[in-house]
């Protein structure tokens, strides 16, 4: 079966996180930095949540600080973010083949599901797991071996599509075949990604072929 991620995989929504980030920062008289980046950057929102306001010293909570980021990224979510290149052709192909699909990503749930029912993605998905819901992150491959025990298989029966090098050598640990989706968030790691993953792609679009 193949299993996707979201952001920055099938959504060319990584941008918007850096926007929120610097935006959210910027209104504390903070800039991003790349230590800043690196904290927040593989967690669920829990835990980034948690890492800010210790990083930045808040006063605010992280219920609040989960608010504001929420309140940030909705409207993209829900009209403006596009699929990435090839996307909704590679769904169709595959579920004119009569192949199982299904998601598994680190965003925040109503956020996805803004995304999935704005383009369509959730037609093609019998199961959308959540991390945050798992209370783990991909940088653990423990959580892939979990995921495809939900997802009623075993590891090695399993394509993971994923932009991000800490959740492709994850997945890739605990036995799946990993198919590397490069994201300009993680173009310093394009060769890293190239010799970690099964395969490695630009565009959905290679995947006609």
């Amino acid at each position: 079966m193949k299993l996707f991620d979201l952001d920055g995989t099938l959504l060319d929504s990584n941008g918007i996180w850096q926007e929120i980030d610097r935006i959210f920062l910027a209104r504390r008289g903070m800039e991003l930095t790349e230590e800043y980046n690196q904290g927040v950057i593989h967690a669920i929102f829990p835990t980034a949540a948690k890492f800010t306001k210790e990083y930045c010293q808040l006063p605010e909570s992280e219920e609040e600080i989960m608010a504001e980021w929420f309140q940030l990224a909705l409207e993209g979510y829900s009209h403006t973010l596009e699929a990435k290149e090839g996307v909704l052709d590679y769904l169709e192909s595959c579920a004119r083949r009569g192949e199982r699909m299904a998601l598994f990503t680190s965003a925040v749930p109503e956020l996805c599901r803004a995304a999935l029912k704005n383009h369509g993605f959730d037609r093609y998905l019998s199961d959308v797991i959540f991390a945050q819901e798992l209370g783990m992150e991909k940088r653990h491959p423990e959580v892939f071996t979990l995921v495809a025990r939900r997802l009623g298989t075993s590891p090695d029966q399993i394509t993971f599509y994923d932009d991000s090098p800490v959740a492709c050598r994850s997945a890739k640990a605990a036995g799946l075949r990993v198919v590397g989706v490069y994201d300009p968030l993680f173009a310093r790691e394009e060769e890293e990604m190239k010799a970690l993953c099964h395969r490695y792609i630009h565009s959905f679009r290679e995947l006609e072929d």
